[in-house]
């Protein structure tokens, strides 16, 4: 059994991985996680014991960060908080200016900087002590209150309160560019639909999208966001569909075209018949994804997670070293010695690495889903950043997955023509004879002795004359002479009363732009790109060729496509496949990243993905490549600057060279830089 709660006020990383780590230790569970960017605590166990492990974890949670509240729905205190920190910092600013010009020689300056000192670092000195208590000795708190407390020791007193200032200032950063963070991907949680217009005995009745069944008819008002998936019954309009799909221009609907949940209706007023349940809807499907996309953490962010972890209290046997040895084997003063230690404290927080990295992943994902890509966990921007081969499906993936009438060429009037040939194909239910009904407006013929010839076509018999309708080798069967077309597509051939009278070209249309995909993509360093179909080879290779794939495979079966992929995991090179079928479910999961055309995909193919594409055009595949590229380049920058300066100044410091003031910079300064550095993410395209 499953159970999340709301974690209000968690505002850092190092935070969410020590309340994870003590949750997994609870008797009885199977699995705990922190998401921190969600602030969702996840907790799954066996149905008897999930009360009890619940109790617990929130004793846990109120132990090791009091100010954190267990709740089921987010609450409005991040923003008092963060208010109340302004003037908290903008105070003590002022005050400490007052002191270090005012109060330097007088006698009470002691008690005057401790008042201020306690004021501003209050919370910090409380979580402390709280987590010594608690066995969490080693974190980013303990460091501030001994490097503060040993400044006032040795009489530093300005330095003191300074330290622990600047270390408020880096905290409001970290808070601030959390919650934009969060801001920015819970924008898209706008798309959730507050009701629904039920049409029910002819009324409408508002209620809400979970009640509504499917085939239950739905009224959609201009301006209101589409509440559940189905089929337009009647009206027609524009539709704003950039919460889904990324695209700003407005797409028109029409009677018995299908319509997705997320879209906002903008003029006219539709009528829908429901085809899922607010549960299946994309919506729901959509919602999910984002809100548990940050809780599949790459490898990057495990790093961080355990480098902080054994970093911190390294770090601290290392200060305490270097205050006790050196004055004992060169008499210096302990003074000098116990300076430099408490600055190697202050420089040693691992803030920078800890908020930065997961909030660069995060600002990725936010970016993309803003792109319409919606990527499931910041482990696949990884994997995605260093893709060197795409695989591609065929149908409904580089083509739009409909058959239709591409040319005709006939010796006899073209009206008539056709008129034929939608008659003869009238009564079959194959995707290329219904294209060929759908292709002709005027009113079809009776038809009389139909006969249908297995794998040749059929022989049908239309106002007094016979035609056969069919491939080539029917018309060499029954030995009339044709010309062979050699275009691209399937090719009908059409006899009447012996003698070839022309033929049809039906064709799976090729979506936008693909061949300036492929050509972005090889550009973006994707070196091999391949596609599996069950199209027979001629059609196949004629696409490949014409979009330039470098590889073609042709009339396979969907275990064939998982061999193939298979051959090219092989290469020992990161393989993406990209695909939108039922079939393509078992390749999307066996590929080392897969991707799915999610607007009109199957379920199976979005959900065994793990990215999806909102609005179906491979154009977006190098966006998400270049995002998730991008996203790659701001973490190692992150992760050099932050521990390249900290090295630097930690030397310095055990030198004597760097002063507190330059362990502050160290500790706030780079975590703003990196923070801010971080928030680009959010701005990729």
């Amino acid at each position: 059994m499953e159970k999340v709660y709301r974690l209000d006020g968690l505002d850092c990383a190092n935070c969410a991985a020590k309340i994870e780590r003590s949750v997994q230790q609870i008797k009885g569970v199977e699995q705990a996680q922190v998401d921190f960017m969600s602030t969702k605590l996840t907790i799954v166990a066996p149905e008897k014991d999930i009360e009890r492990i619940s109790d617990e974890a929130k004793e846990i949670v109120n132990k090791l960060e009091p100010d954190v509240e267990v709740n089921n729905i987010q609450t409005e205190k991040e923003e008092e908080s963060s208010k109340g920190k302004i003037i908290q910092i903008a105070v003590a600013v002022a005050a400490l200016g007052f002191l270090a010009i005012f109060t330097p020689a007088m006698p009470w300056s002691l008690v005057a900087y401790l008042i201020l000192y306690l004021w501003i670092g209050y919370d910090v000195l409380k979580t402390a002590i709280t987590n010594i208590f608690h066995g969490e000795l080693f974190d980013e708190n303990f460091l501030m209150a001994v490097a503060t407390i040993g400044a006032i020791a040795i009489g530093e007193y300005p330095e003191a309160v300074a330290v622990m200032l600047f270390y408020q200032v880096g905290e409001f950063f970290q808070d601030y560019a959390v919650a934009k963070s969060r801001k920015s991907i819970s924008s898209l949680l706008a798309i959730r639909p507050d009701s629904a217009n039920l049409i029910q005995d002819g009324a409408v009745k508002k209620v809400a999208p979970e009640v509504i069944k499917v085939g239950d008819r739905i009224l959609i008002k201009p301006g209101e966001k589409v509440p559940l998936d189905g089929i337009v019954i009647e009206g027609n309009s524009m539709l704003d569909t950039s919460a889904l799909t990324g695209e700003s221009v407005p797409r028109s609907i029409y009677p018995d075209e299908q319509i997705l949940s997320g879209f906002i209706n903008q003029s006219g007023q539709l009528t829908v018949e429901v085809t899922t349940t607010f549960g299946e809807s994309t919506v729901s499907k959509i919602l999910d994804l984002v809100e548990n996309a940050s809780s599949k953490k790459a490898p990057a962010e495990n790093f961080i997670t355990s480098f902080a972890r054994y970093y911190t209290p390294i770090v601290v046997g290392l200060a305490a070293l270097l205050a006790i040895v050196p004055p004992l084997v060169t008499g210096d003063p302990f003074y000098d010695w116990v300076y430099r230690a408490l600055t190697f404290l202050v420089i040693s927080c691992p803030c920078a690495l800890v908020i930065s990295v997961p909030l660069s992943f995060f600002g990725g994902i936010g970016g993309a889903s803003k792109a319409g890509v919606l990527i499931k966990g910041s482990s696949y921007i990884e994997t995605l950043a260093n893709v060197e081969t795409l695989v591609f499906d065929k149908t409904g993936t580089l083509t739009k997955g409909v058959f239709e009438v591409q040319s005709v060429e006939t010796t006899i009037n073209k009206k008539d023509f056709l008129r034929y040939v939608a008659s003869a194909e009238q009564s079959s239910s194959h995707p290329i004879a219904q294209s060929i009904v759908n292709y002709v407006s005027q009113p079809l013929s009776p038809v009389s002795q139909l006969e249908e010839i297995a794998g040749f076509g059929i022989s049908v018999e239309i106002e007094g004359h016979r035609f056969l309708v069919g491939n080539e080798k029917l018309l060499e069967k029954y030995d009339i002479s044709f010309r062979i077309d050699d275009e691209i597509g399937t090719i009908v051939y059409v006899a009447m009363d012996g003698k070839s009278i022309g033929h049809l070209v039906i064709a799976d249309e090729l979506k936008d732009n693909v061949a300036e995909v492929l050509t972005e993509v090889k550009n973006l360093g994707v070196k091999r790109t391949v596609m599996l179909t069950g199209d027979n080879r001629g059609i196949a290779d004629a696409i490949g060729k014409k979009i330039g794939i470098d590889q073609v495979y042709s009339e396979l079966l969907p275990e064939d496509k998982v061999t193939h992929l298979e051959d090219e995991l092989k290469r020992e090179t990161k393989t993406a496949f990209v695909g939108d079928g039922m079939n393509d479910a078992p390749v999307l999961a066996r590929a080392d990243i897969g991707i799915a055309m999610g607007g009109l995909g199957s379920d199976a193919a979005i959900e065994a993905a793990d990215v999806v594409i909102m609005d179906d055009q491979p154009g977006k595949i190098p966006v998400a490549i270049r995002i998730a590229r991008k996203t790659m380049s701001i973490v190692k920058q992150n992760i050099v600057f932050a521990i390249g300066v900290k090295v630097l100044v930690l030397i310095l410091g055990a030198l004597g060279f760097a002063t507190m003031y330059a362990a502050v910079f160290a500790d706030v300064g780079v975590t703003v830089i990196a923070v801010l550095n971080a928030m680009r993410c959010l701005r990729i395209k």
